[in-house]
């Protein structure tokens, strides 16, 4: 067995190549033999998006939010997306035990080349997002364009720090990945995905403290800034619908995915000694 802790983050930038030759891999046993390939990173969203749109628009009426289907496309971006990537980043050390007992190679690898395939995946859906979005009327601003990319800069970010600590800890708790699976379903509920936020605030009290703990989650802000990017734009009525405060609630939702990353570093350092041992 190979023993020794990962090299850190600055060890896998170090190591780009193996990190690029881990993506390959990853994307060639998914799609092995598969017809549709990497076609099936459109089918997917777009199945998960007929059923809310129908469900919710459609039967439920949500669709009384203007430009309601880029609205909802925008949010299931962030939320496929982050639950693909923080999903397989808990699984990936022990999906690699071959590796981590065999060879010595920066275990942050692992969880790196998750958050990297999830990537890949997000290129189409965010592709659909814009076209969906042109056609309803959006025109770029300034101002859209760099919260749109805050909020994918936000999601990584976030999405690393959770899979750095997850993936070390699944290691030595299998159950782990279970819980994820789990949190990820409820997820999607937990921020202005499916509805505007406005019906949060008069459930909970705009003014009350779990109604500003739900507005601080940074996931929340990351739908909030890609909407801000995409769908706040497509119709002149949308603009005024965008929560207040966006700017300052963005500042600490980068401040807590980064102390997020330094935790899941920490962790993932202290118990990558005895991923071998343990797997």
């Amino acid at each position: 067995m190979v023993q020794g802790r990962g090299g850190g983050l600055g060890e896998v930038a170090r190591r780009r190549f193996l990190l690029a030759l881990l993506v390959r891999k990853e994307l060639r046993v998914r799609y092995r033999a598969s017809v549709l390939g990497l076609g099936w990173s459109y089918v997917k969203p777009a199945v998960q998006f007929g059923v809310y749109f129908a469900g919710l628009g459609m039967v439920l009426r949500q669709n009384a939010i203007g430009d309601y289907a880029v609205y909802l496309f925008g949010g299931l971006v962030v939320m496929t997306t982050f639950g693909e990537a923080v999903g397989n980043a808990t699984r990936s050390v022990v999906a690699n035990a071959d590796l981590v007992r065999k060879i010595y190679l920066p275990r942050e690898l692992f969880p790196v080349s998750s958050l990297a395939v999830a990537g890949v995946h997000l290129a189409p859906q965010l592709l659909v997002l814009l076209v969906g979005a042109v056609v309803a009327g959006w025109s770029p601003d300034l101002v859209g364009v760099g919260a749109l990319v805050a909020g994918l800069v936000l999601l990584a970010v976030l999405a690393l720090g959770l899979g750095l600590l997850l993936g070390a800890v699944n290691v030595l708790f299998r159950d782990v990945e279970n819980v994820v699976d789990l949190v990820l379903v409820v997820l999607v509920w937990t921020s202005p995905v499916l509805y505007p936020w406005q019906r949060v605030a008069d459930l909970l009290g705009a003014d009350s403290t779990w109604f500003r703990l739900y507005q601080a989650n940074p996931l929340t802000v990351a739908v909030e800034l890609v909407h801000r990017g995409t769908w706040s734009h497509a119709s002149p009525g949308n603009a005024g619908a965008m929560p207040p405060g966006l700017g300052g609630r963005c500042a600490v939702a980068f401040t807590v995915a980064l102390v997020t990353v330094v935790v899941g570093q920490w962790v993932f350092g202290r118990l990558s000694g005895r991923f071998a041992q343990e797997l």
